[in-house]
């Protein structure tokens, strides 16, 4: 039983697949089925939060022993490149003494080991909307078996350990194994060229419709801070660039746009200050070095710049700077930075300027060309 959703893509039509959390519920679904039905389920499925069906064949359901069951499900990343494609995620389930849903990480599952991910330190790196779709399946199963009880769910992967080698867990301090992540429960692939051609596509619809001012953000991320009022703009067209922010810069460079505005989460354009302009980690993720220098030149000591290096997170390098009361200045420093490579990839083509901020802090500050911007554009 294959898992059959299609995008489009140009004029090809690309596969999805599902993420390491849909797997991880999916196997929690089918481990439970058994244990309180004494029956192995011959699928499971589960309704993502995408609103995207997922139904599958187990590789395997059985008992372990007289009290525990388990259910192994295979991921499958569609047509997009992801190293846990095809990994085995697996979940352990048995009746607890406490009440509720109890759940854990087992072998090949990375523990947290740096603070700022979504997990606290120690704890199993089961990103929070799996653990929410591993508990409503739980949930659900054990009010279908008139279960009242508690459960205990361990989530494993037999080769996580080493597939983990192959991502960013170590550099992002996640250790021992992959992280079961994923927020919409569904992996959309989208070849590099194809994504490069849509977002010109967009930027080029907009041009047509007269548009001489810009909105550029990354993700959703972006989108959702856009749609939450804090800038205070007009309706302005609003592009996803994804990582290509200086592609999408070119595009609107030879289309004659006036004003872009570039709106994103830190994490994103902090990388801009070194002059990345592919912000995709496989390519450069030099985040905590570019808060290192610019905090190194604002002043700081050199405990604070290895705390810096060694921060898992842009929102732990706030943290960090925050005690060092070296917050606002590093910022200003990195913002100037920004502004300076954002006017060399324009070259003079238009006025451009960039909003960061972060989802713990919110609004973190704007360049000096961002302000004169939202200033024109509110007049």
């Amino acid at each position: 039983m294959s898992f059959e959703h299609y995008i489009r893509s140009g004029q090809r039509l690309l596969r999805c697949g599902y993420t390491t959390g849909t797997c991880a519920a999916l196997a929690a679904q089918g481990a439970a089925v058994l244990l309180l039905s004494e029956k192995a389920p011959q699928y499971v499925e589960i309704k993502t939060p995408k609103g995207v069906d997922v139904r599958i064949t187990p590789v395997f359901c059985r008992m372990e022993d007289g009290y525990t069951a388990i259910c192994g499900v295979e991921k499958d990343a569609g047509d997009d490149s992801d190293a846990t494609d095809g990994i085995l995620i697996a979940a352990r389930v048995r009746r607890a003494d406490s009440d509720g849903v109890a759940i854990d990480g087992g072998v090949g599952i990375g523990r947290v080991t740096k603070p700022g991910l979504d997990q606290p330190v120690g704890a199993a790196a089961i990103n929070s909307a799996p653990r929410k779709m591993i508990r409503q399946q739980i949930e659900a199963v054990s009010k279908k078996y008139n279960y009242a009880g508690g459960i205990s769910v361990e989530i494993f992967a037999p080769d996580g350990e080493e597939i983990a080698l192959r991502t960013f867990n170590p550099q992002l301090g996640v250790e021992g194994g992959i992280s079961v992540l994923g927020t919409s429960g569904i992996v959309e692939p989208m070849s590099e060229q194809a994504l490069k051609d849509t977002i010109e596509l967009q930027i080029r619809q907009s041009a047509v419709s007269g548009a001489k001012r810009l909105v550029l953000t990354p993700g959703n991320y972006g989108m959702d801070f856009l749609r939450s009022g804090r800038l205070n703009i007009p309706d302005i067209s609003i592009i996803k660039c994804s990582n290509f922010i200086g592609d999408a810069l070119d595009v609107a460079a030879g289309l004659a746009f006036e004003e872009v505005l570039l709106v994103g989460h830190i994490g994103k354009l902090v990388k801009t200050a070194g002059g990345i302009m592919n912000t995709h980690s496989a390519y450069a993720d030099c985040r905590a070095e570019i808060f290192c220098a610019h905090a190194a030149v604002c002043g700081a000591s050199a405990g604070t710049c290895r705390d810096l290096m060694n921060a898992a997170t842009t929102d732990a390098c706030i943290d960090i700077l925050e005690k060092a009361n070296l917050r606002e200045k590093t910022l200003d420093s990195i913002f100037q930075m920004i502004q300076h490579h954002l006017d060399r990839r324009a070259a003079g083509a238009f006025k451009t300027g960039a909003v960061l901020f972060s989802n713990k802090y919110g609004l973190l500050g704007t360049t000096e060309k961002a302000e004169e911007i939202i200033m024109h554009w509110q007049e």
